[in-house]
């Protein structure tokens, strides 16, 4: 190095060794104050939580089956088998325990509540590359009957339109899509 860079060196060195030792204590104050601050806030915490009081200690206990939606308390379900990025199936009992024909099958989530009874959605393999593979059943809780009502072989269904006597599915697999009216 020649005189002229050396010189350069020794100035910006001392700049910034300067910057340094009067921006250090600015930031080791800012670091206490912020440990402060939230041990303050800590304590006030603590301090509120003791005076709200003890509440009874509920001891909830954990099941499996949960109770499924759109099914007005009627059935619930277990998982079963999760496909990854797809469908879970489930297996579905009663919520009553009276015994039913939905033990011995596997069902998909989507479950429609009409008037005669629950639209459900049956697996017929469980086996990820079998599927999509299911057979669109209503299941008439008072008979305890499963009826079979049409085969769809996709991911993307739902109930169109319900009438009298009529149903219409409305399905959708990404290239084509389609519809099924079945008498009910």
């Amino acid at each position: 190095m020649n005189k002229v860079q050396l010189f350069f060196h020794h100035i910006f060195k001392f700049i910034w060794n300067l910057i340094f030792v009067v921006s250090y204590p600015i930031l080791a104050t800012f670091g206490v104050l912020l440990i402060a601050v939230t041990w303050l806030f800590s304590a006030l915490s603590r301090l509120l939580a003791s005076l709200r009081g003890k509440k009874a200690a509920v001891e909830e206990i954990e099941t499996d089956w949960k109770e499924l939606p759109g099914t007005n308390g009627l059935l619930e379900g277990k998982v079963f088998k999760q496909i990854m990025f797809g469908p879970t199936g489930f297996q579905i009992r009663r919520k009553d325990g009276v015994p039913s024909v939905l033990h011995d099958y596997i069902f998909g989530s989507k479950v429609k509540f009409i008037e005669t009874g629950l639209i459900l959605e049956k697996w017929n393999a469980t086996d990820s590359k079998d599927l999509p593979d299911f057979d669109i059943c209503l299941y008439n809780p008072d008979e305890d009957s499963l009826t079979v009502l049409t085969n769809i072989k996709c991911f993307d269904w739902h109930v169109a339109e319900v009438q009298q006597k009529e149903l219409q599915f409305k399905w959708f697999d990404g290239i084509q899509g389609g519809e099924v009216s079945v008498a009910i």
